[in-house]
């Protein structure tokens, strides 16, 4: 069958082809002579898809043996490791995150790097949360996360930054309670850490992060902002985990904020509620 005869190719065919199962019989007119869009016509189209056929698949081979190249091919050299790629030294390590708990909060953090970065970012993440404006919880987390020394040390400043005059900036009562119909969000989603000092019994481990903050409902005059940070802890083992000795936090890296449309305070609430957190390995 010649590429005249496909559905839709050529003058005669353009002229009688009906929808598919029409029914009726098609019927070809005798090309002219001197027709110059007659059978040359055809013959070009069919070396013109021929010659299309062969660029594609020259491509094709092209790009196949492009990629095998870039991700080793599947060989390797003498000694097994061939040209593969190294780790990158902020890839995750496949640790699993740590499965007991103290009053609520992950601990038993094993006693090296990856144990120290992974007490952090999790201590990131309870110190960024809504337990924080609430006086009893505070007490409790602070008792837990740092060292008895800097515990006693913090308890006060931290019972006066925690204000009333700084709650109810929030939209909080005297106890850190939302108003009724408002949910109050406070997030500390870790994006990843990074080992600055380790010296066996104490570590210094920054977590960047990006925060959530603010009152999600339908009165809301401050409503829910994101930013991003790094925190940083300086840790020790103390009684069989990793325990803050002190901490500091700055602003950044921040990367361009997209084009996102910015969800309602219904939507807001309802995902807070909805998605729960995450215990953090390294």
């Amino acid at each position: 069958m010649s590429l005249g005869d496909e559905h839709g190719y050529g003058e005669s065919a353009r002229a009688d082809d009906e929808p598919y199962g029409g029914g009726q019989t098609r019927t070809r007119l005798p090309e002219r002579a001197g027709d110059p869009y007659g059978g040359a016509r055809r013959g070009g189209r069919s070396s013109s898809r021929g010659l299309i056929t062969v660029v594609a698949v020259v491509v094709l081979l092209i790009a196949a043996i492009a990629f095998a190249n870039r991700s080793g091919g599947g060989s390797s050299s003498a000694d097994g490791d061939g040209d593969k790629p190294k780790t990158a030294p902020t890839a995750a390590t496949g640790k699993q995150p740590v499965t007991t708990r103290t009053a609520g909060l992950p601990s038993g953090f094993s006693h090296d790097e990856q144990g120290a970065q992974s007490a952090a970012a999790n201590y990131a993440v309870t110190l960024g949360s809504t337990g924080m404006f609430k006086k009893d919880s505070r007490h409790a987390i602070v008792n837990l996360l740092y060292t008895p020394d800097a515990a006693a040390r913090l308890q006060g400043p931290m019972d006066q930054a925690y204000s009333a005059g700084f709650l109810s900036r929030m939209g909080l009562d005297a106890d850190g309670n939302a108003p009724a119909g408002s949910t109050f969000v406070s997030r500390v989603t870790p994006v990843g850490s990074t080992v600055q000092q380790y010296g066996g019994d104490s570590a210094k481990v920054a977590v960047w992060y990006v925060g959530l903050i603010g009152m999600s409902g339908q009165k809301s005059t401050d409503p829910v902002t994101s930013s991003w940070k790094t925190w940083t802890f300086s840790l020790r083992w103390t009684g069989g985990d990793w325990k803050i000795v002190s901490d500091s936090q700055q602003d950044g890296p921040a990367p361009v904020p997209g084009d996102d449309k910015a969800a309602t305070s219904g939507e807001i609430s309802k995902a807070i509620e909805e998605y729960g957190g995450f215990t953090y390995a390294r």
